[in-house]
C-alpha cells in the first residue's frame, strides 16, 4: 500500500506582518495533486493542522476543504492528529460529519475511535485507546495505526496512567506502545506509528526546534527516543521538526517531513517535503520516496553594502520573503528606504548596520557647551556614531524641538 505522510501545516500562520494562508492554499493544494498522482491509499497528518488554538475563518475553511479532497470523496482514509499548536477539542469537535466524509481526527492520546463503516469505503473495525486497524476494501490485508497526538508531559503521563512510582515518560510510552502492538499488530497487517512528540536517536544529534515554534523540548524532560518504537511498527509518522529528516535509532524508517513552507527565515533554503510510504503486510520495514514542494514564497536572508545591489536584487526576486541586512557608512536616507520598499512587497525585515568609524585610540574633542542647540546635537552625534547627521535626521530633531518649546508655552 501507499501512505501519503505530512505535518506541520500551521494553517493561519502569520510571518511577522505578512499573512500566508495564499500561499498555504497553493502548498496544500500541491499536496493534494501529489496524492492524487500517487493513488495513495492512506494520508497522515501528524499534527500542528493549525498555528494557534483559535484559528482564523480561512484557515479552518480550508483545513476542512484540503482534507475532504484528500480523502477522495471518502474512499480514502484521513488520519489528522493534533499537535502543540492544536485545540486537542478544536481538532475532535467535527468528528461525526469528519468520519462520515472520511476524516479520522485524533485530539487526545488516549483518543477511543469507535468503529464505524462508510458505505463503499473503508471500516474501523477494532479501536483502543491510541489505536485503530482499518479495513480498506481494495486492500487485502488490515491497516493498523497507534497514534500519540500532542500532550505536556504531565497530561501524557495522566492519559497513559501514571503508576506509583515515578516513571519517566519515556517508559511509559514504551508500555503503551508495547501493549497495543502486542495485542494488535502483528505481521498479517501493515502496522505505522504516528505521533507529534519531540523524539531523537539516542546518542545522536540534537535536533533544533524551529524559530517561533511553540517549544516542546523543555531541557530533556520532553524527549522521547525512537528505540523505544516496538519492532512491529514499520513505518513511523512524525510531526514537529520543520526539517525533513529520517531520525532512525529504530529498524524502520522514523520520520519527520517538514512543514510545506518555511515558516521562520531559520528556515531559508530547506527543501519542504512530503513523503509517500510503500509497506506491505510481512513485518518488514516500510521504504518511502519524498517530492518536494514547489509552492509559495522561498524566504531568503539577503546582506548587501551598495543599495543599488540591493534594489537590483530585489526586483529580480519578486515572489519571496525577504530579510534585508544593509551595511553602510551612513544611515539609509528616507530616499533610499522609499526606493527599497518599492522595488518589492514581501520585505519583512530590513536591518541596518552602520559601520563605526570612530577610532577608539582618538582622544575625545573637548565639548563646547556655549554653541546652540543644533551644534551641540551634531557635537553628540558625531562623537556617538563617528560622522555628522544627515539631513533627515537633523531635521527630525528639530522637529522634536520644536514640537517641545511649543508643548512647554
Amino acid at each position: 500500500m501507499k501512505i501519503l505522510h505530512t505535518a506541520d501545516w500551521h494553517l493561519g500562520k502569520r510571518l511577522d506582518f505578512f499573512f500566508r494562508i495564499e500561499e498555504q492554499k497553493e502548498v496544500i493544494q500541491e499536496i493534494c495533486e501529489i496524492a492524487e498522482a500517487e493513488d495513495v491509499d492512506m494520508v497522515i497528518v501528524a499534527g500542528d493542522l493549525f498555528d494557534a488554538f483559535n484559528p482564523p475563518v480561512e484557515a479552518t475553511e480550508l483545513l476542512y476543504q484540503s482534507l475532504k479532497r484528500l480523502t477522495n470523496n471518502g474512499k480514502r482514509p484521513v488520519i489528522a492528529i493534533a499537535g502543540n499548536h492544536d485545540s486537542p477539542d478544536r481538532i475532535d469537535s467535527p468528528d461525526p460529519l469528519a468520519r462520515a466524509c472520511g476524516i479520522i481526527f485524533v485530539g487526545y492520546p488516549h483518543a477511543v475511535i469507535k468503529p464505524f463503516q462508510l458505505p463503499d469505503s473503508f471500516e474501523v473495525t477494532k479501536s483502543d485507546a491510541g489505536f485503530i486497524e482499518l479495513v480498506i476494501p481494495h486492500l487485502p490485508y488490515p491497516v493498523r495505526v497507534i497514534s500519540t497526538a500532542y500532550a505536556n508531559e504531565l497530561r501524557l503521563k495522566q492519559y497513559l496512567g501514571l503508576s506509583e512510582k515515578a516513571e519517566s515518560l519515556n517508559e511509559l510510552l514504551y508500555k503503551s506502545w508495547k501493549n497495543l502492538a502486542d495485542k494488535y499488530c502483528d505481521s498479517s497487517g501493515v502496522n505505522i506509528l504516528t505521533a507529534h512528540l519531540y523524539m531523537l536517536k539516542r546518542g545522536g544529534e540534537i535536533l533544533e526546534e524551529p524559530d517561533g515554534e511553540k517549544p516542546i523540548k523543555i531541557g530533556n524532560a520532553d524527549v522521547i527516543y525512537s528505540d523505544l518504537i516496538p519492532h512491529q511498527i514499520q513505518y513511523t509518522a512524525l510531526g514537529h521538526l520543520h526539517r525533513y529528516q529520517n531520525i532512525g535509532g529504530h529498524h524502520a524508517p522514523v520520520v519527520y517531513p517538514s512543514s510545506p513552507l518555511p515558516y521562520s527565515f531559520s528556515e531559508a533554503g530547506q527543501k519542504k517535503k512530503v513523503i509517500i510510504v510503500h509497506v506491505e503486510p510481512n513485518g518488514a520495514a516500510a521504504k518511502y520516496e519524498t517530492r518536494t514542494l514547489t509552492k509559495g514564497r522561498k524566504l531568503y536572508r539577503k546582506r548587501f553594502e551598495q543599495i543599488d545591489e540591493g534594489v537590483e536584487w530585489l526586483y529580480a526576486n519578486p515572489y519571496s520573503l525577504v530579510e534585508l541586512t544593509l551595511i553602510s557608512d551612513t544611515f539609509i536616507s528616507s530616499t533610499d528606504l522609499k526606493r527599497i520598499h518599492e522595488s518589492h512587497d514581501g520585505i519583512i525585515h530590513i536591518i541596518p548596520v552602520v559601520k563605526q568609524q570612530q577610532l577608539a585610540n582618538n582622544p575625545r574633542a573637548a565639548i563646547n557647551l556655549e554653541q546652540d542647540m543644533d551644534d551641540l546635537f551634531k557635537d553628540y552625534f558625531k562623537s556617538k556614531y563617528g560622522q555628522d547627521p544627515n539631513s533627515e535626521i537633523l531635521n527630525l530633531f528639530k522637529e522634536v524641538v520644536t514640537h517641545t518649546k511649543e508643548t512647554e508655552e
